[in-house]
Parts: C-alpha cells; sequence; structure tokens
C-alpha cells in the first residue's frame, strides 16, 4: 500500500487555492479536470454551474508531496462544510487490496460511491467509516492509459 494522500474539497475555488499551495511549496500540477470534461453518460449531465468547476486536480510538490482536490458540485454544496471538507486517499497496489481495504474500512459506516471502473481508468470508491472520517480508495489499472497521482 502506498501513502495516505490528503483529498481536498471546495465550494469552487480549488483552483485557485491549489495554485496558491503551489506558490509557496513548488512542484507540479500534474492533472488538472473540469467537470465539464466528463463523458455525458458518466453521472448525467453536468449542471452548467459546475462546467467549469474542478473534478479532480493534483499537485505535486519538489519534494514529492501530492495533494489531491475538487470542488463540490452544486447538488453536494448542501452537505459541504468548511472543516468536514477533507478525505484521505489511499492509491492500492492491486483492484484485490483496493477491495480489501474499501470493504474493511466501510463496513458500518457510508458508502458515498461505490467500488468500481471509472471512466478515467481507475477503480474507485468513497465513503464515510463508522468514526464519520471521509476515504476515498483508487487503483490505477496499468493497462490503462490515462494515469494520475
Amino acid at each position: 500500500m502506498s501513502a495516505i494522500i490528503p483529498y481536498l474539497n471546495f465550494d469552487g475555488d480549488c483552483e485557485a487555492a491549489f495554485l496558491f499551495y503551489q506558490s509557496v511549496l513548488g512542484g507540479e500540477i500534474p492533472y488538472l479536470g473540469r467537470f465539464g470534461d466528463m463523458p455525458p453518460s458518466e453521472q448525467g449531465k453536468v449542471a452548467n454551474d459546475d462546467a467549469n468547476k474542478i473534478m479532480h486536480m493534483s499537485l505535486v510538490s519538489d519534494d514529492g508531496m501530492t495533494i489531491l482536490g475538487s470542488d463540490c458540485p452544486s447538488d453536494y454544496l448542501a452537505h459541504f462544510s468548511k472543516g468536514n471538507n477533507v478525505s484521505l486517499s489511499i492509491n492500492a497496489e492491486s483492484r484485490d487490496e483496493a477491495k480489501r481495504i474499501f470493504d474493511g474500512l466501510s463496513a458500518g459506516g457510508h458508502i458515498n460511491m461505490p467500488l468500481e471502473d471509472t471512466f478515467w481508468g481507475a477503480y474507485f470508491g468513497m465513503w464515510t467509516d463508522k468514526f464519520g472520517i471521509n476515504w476515498m480508495v483508487n487503483y490505477d489499472d496499468p493497462a490503462k492509459m490515462q494515469q494520475h497521482p
């Protein structure tokens, strides 16, 4: 298993926040995807207000520290509040490891997104554990083209 990576959610200012973090921490932004870039078949049609918001963004600092983040789509903003907008993300080494982590840590909690194959090529799921901590697990299949930290 790799490191646990912080995943930060924002109410529309993810890109500005990451550019600020980059100005202090240095490094590169290897991935920036917007909700408007999603295929229309995924999760229905994206609201016009959300099309330019960040679906996923990553920053890798000069010393290798990784921070991931996204903006909350409009239909999730009712659940957003500063302070509960952090998740812990695990990049698994295999599908089996991703499933073991997902099944184990989500037991007794709430599944926010089932563990499934995604349009970006990952096997991915999100949950809140029985202690109220938000988690994500991700497995990037090496046979798929799109990789992200």
